[in-house]
């Protein structure tokens, strides 16, 4: 007989779907006593070298906790440390040497999975970390990272963090264009990448596009590793096969003693909106922000198995999908393919294989799953999950309640985080042994992280008034120190709008509630003008998907001539609904009630895609670009470039000259 699954959470007697740690969470959390938040706002620069002491192992303290020359900031200077070592060297000498730190789950469903305990993940970082060294790569150089979702992606982070290189990891799926833009601004010496690996049945040749991205660079090596063994083009004397390299490659590597404000790695940012622009993180800082988001966030402890399903190529891959539970001495499983192959329900079914307990994922996919409906999830075993997580954007309220009543079966509280690139870490989220977790609102931020909501006139806003989200000094420690090569811009995007002093995020939100929890609304590009009234588009579109028929809702600003802009919704409906006049008219409706009269969308399309990029962003740039016959621009990053030409025909584009 199994057992009863233990319930998390418990709803609030007087508020509808507004959610309580129960006792059982608090019992078991790391974190569950409110008193925290204030412990940490007395003085933020104590806690957090209190929390750098506790978490992270030093080989030389730091002489300076915090230093702040407006706009830039350094952490824990003087300190020396090496995250390889943090994330491997001392768990091998603690019974956590034989458990279990990566577990892969291969696409192909006849492929065995691998598992790397953390005495085999330390053994083949370090043999990676001497290759590098072979091939002339040394402290400070940077390593461009170019490879799918299997274990040499971690290993080669850690083998250059163990060396103090530099890396830069580039998403598998982009285009080799891409990758050399990339690469160029970088400097790259050596380029890791592989033959090609599996996505919904078929090879992708990763090495082809590996190839185009190396010309016009300043690579010298590069290093293939040998996953999908299709054929690929070799050039003698600069392309070596991982394997060979590691055969030869000596056994131990002294992990070096970095500054904490040493560079550890470079990540560019999707390029959405423009050139990508190099996201500079250091060590020390992110070390201590990765390590303790990690645990407290997610309530890490070390019988959990943590996945997180993002990209190592993005922000959330690196932090939550390598260095974070791996400083903890946890377990994370990491799978290759698509979450809808060979099945709707392939994610389903991994949480049921392994047992999954702590689940992160972006509100696409849960949109996207939603659309196969609830049968395919309740015919899988999802009792050991624990913990449900959000990142990338705002959830819309469908969505966290499907996450919630069918993934978690109503057991479970989520976690819905809101940070950026930029931030290195989670910022803002309801922590599980305190709450409360409610849907479309984030939480509160991180204890010893000091938010405001500022009005265009730069004044504290009051509970439900929408402003800009920003940040204050001291600033966490994982942020960003600048963008690479080029301080000015840094300046310009960071501390430009409200002054040297104040972070702009870039983000629309509101207090919530007298507790300061916040709702973000979305990014402030994506707040439009009607007749005089701000409207967030992130409202717009939540309003929209609360319909039934409604899968997926992206919302974009369109000139009117009278009220200067109107939204304009594009919208994809579940299975057994279809287009009409008065499915439009009721979307329309809706909207106005549950916001107001004034967001009512001036135009319904619906569609049957959204055109995505290949991390599952919509691109609501494209969708602008359509309703005002404006270029198109790049679309080379996204994962369904088709979609752009059914949407000219839907829309009736005609680009102006």
């Amino acid at each position: 007989m199994r057992r009863e699954p233990i319930k998390w959470v418990v709803e609030d007697p007087k508020k509808k779907n507004v959610f309580w740690p129960s006792e059982e969470m608090k019992k078991r959390a790391w974190v569950s006593d409110e008193s925290v938040y204030e412990e940490a706002k007395k003085d933020p620069v104590a806690w957090w070298a209190k929390l750098a002491k506790e978490g992270i192992t030093w080989f030389k303290e730091w002489s300076e906790t915090y230093r702040w020359d407006p706009p830039f900031y350094q952490w824990f200077i003087g300190g020396k440390l090496n995250i390889s070592y943090n994330a491997l060297d001392r768990h091998i000498i603690t019974a956590r040497r034989n458990k279990a730190a990566i577990i892969w789950e291969p696409e192909p469903i006849d492929e065995q999975p691998r598992v790397l305990t953390y005495y085999d993940l330390y053994r083949e970082v370090n043999k990676f970390a001497n290759v590098l060294k072979s091939l002339g790569v040394k402290k400070g150089d940077r390593v461009g990272i170019y490879l799918p979702m299997i274990p040499e992606v971690q290993i080669a982070m850690l083998a250059c963090a163990r060396i103090g290189a530099v890396h830069s990891v580039v998403f598998s799926a982009f285009s080799g264009q891409s990758l050399r833009e990339r690469m160029i601004d970088a400097e790259a010496k050596v380029l890791v990448t592989a033959d090609g690996y599996y996505r919904r049945g078929k090879i992708i040749n990763l090495k082809q596009n590996a190839d185009i991205g190396v010309e016009g660079t300043k690579i010298e090596k590069v290093v293939v590793v040998k996953r999908a063994g299709n054929e690929v083009n070799m050039v003698k004397g600069r392309d070596y096969w991982w394997h060979e390299l590691m055969e030869k490659a000596e056994a131990y590597c002294e992990p070096e003693a970095l500054d904490s404000e040493d560079m550890h790695f470079i990540l560019y940012t999707s390029g959405t909106t423009g050139k990508p622009k190099g996201i500079e993180h250091h060590v020390g800082g992110y070390a201590v922000q990765a390590y303790w988001t990690t645990k407290w966030d997610f309530d890490l402890h070390d019988d959990d198995l943590f996945w997180c399903t993002a990209d190592i190529g993005w922000i959330t891959g690196h932090t939550y999908n390598c260095y974070g539970p791996l400083m903890n001495g946890a377990t994370i499983l990491i799978y290759e393919g698509a979450p809808d192959y060979p099945g709707p329900d392939r994610w389903w079914q991994i949480i049921e294989k392994y047992g999954v307990t702590v689940f992160y994922t972006a509100p696409t996919a849960i949109r996207m799953l939603m659309r196969f409906g609830d049968n395919l999830v309740k015919k899988h075993d999802l009792s050991t999950l624990r913990i449900l997580a959000t990142v990338g954007e705002p959830i819309n309220e469908e969505a966290w309640l499907w996450y919630f009543n069918v993934v978690g079966g109503g057991r479970c509280p989520i976690i819905d985080t809101w940070w950026q690139t930029e931030t290195g870490a989670t910022l803002i989220n309801s922590l599980p042994g305190i709450g409360p977790f409610i849907p479309t609102v984030a939480g509160r931020p991180f204890p010893g992280t000091t938010f405001d909501i500022l009005t265009e006139e730069g004044k504290s806003a009051n509970i439900g008034e929408g402003g800009y989200l920003v940040q204050k000094s001291p600033f966490a420690p994982g942020m960003l120190r600048t963008i690479y090569k080029d301080p000015e811009r840094f300046k310009q995007q960071y501390f430009g709008v409200y002054g040297e002093k104040i972070y702009y995020t870039s983000d629309g939100a509101y207090y919530y509630d007298e507790m300061g929890n916040i709702r973000i609304t979305g990014r402030v590009d994506d707040v439009m003008k009607v007749a005089g009234h701000r409207l967030s588009t992130a409202e717009v579109e939540n309003a929209i998907t609360q319909h039934p028929a409604v899968v997926e809702c992206a919302v974009v600003a369109a000139p009117h001539d009278i009220k200067g802009e109107v939204p304009v919704a594009f919208v994809t409906l579940k299975p057994g609904y279809k287009a009409s006049s008065e499915l439009e008219n009721e979307l329309k409706q809706q909207v106005v009630k549950v916001i107001g009269p004034t967001a009512r969308p001036d135009r319904i399309i619906i569609v049957d895609d959204l055109p995505k990029t290949r991390s599952g962003k919509i691109m609501r740039r494209i969708l602008k670009a359509l309703t005002r016959n404006q270029p198109i621009g790049d679309v080379t990053t996204l994962m369904n470039p088709e979609s752009v030409e059914a949407l000219k025909k839907k829309v009736g584009y005609k680009e102006s000259s």
